[in-house]
């Protein structure tokens, strides 16, 4: 599982099963944990965050979007 970006107690994750799915990245805090789509950037699935804390993880998402989707093709090729 590659920690490919830490922001404060948010780490954004691949795990290599994951690489025949379209582009995404799991956000972890503690126990807490979200599924994002990368294009379009979009929810999948989340366990354990309060509303307002997912939405700042969204925003987190949105602003490093472009990073990730480059993180994503080098980790799996494109």
């Amino acid at each position: 599982m590659p920690n490919v970006l830490r922001i404060g107690p948010y780490s954004f994750v691949f795990y290599g099963s994951d690489m025949n799915e379209p582009p995404h990245v799991h956000v972890k805090r503690d126990r807490r944990e979200a599924k994002f789509w990368l294009d379009p950037i979009r929810l999948e699935w989340q366990r354990d965050y309060a509303k307002h804390e997912l939405n700042v993880v969204r925003k987190l998402v949105v602003e490093h979007r472009d990073f990730l989707l480059g993180e994503w093709n080098a980790h799996f090729g494109e």
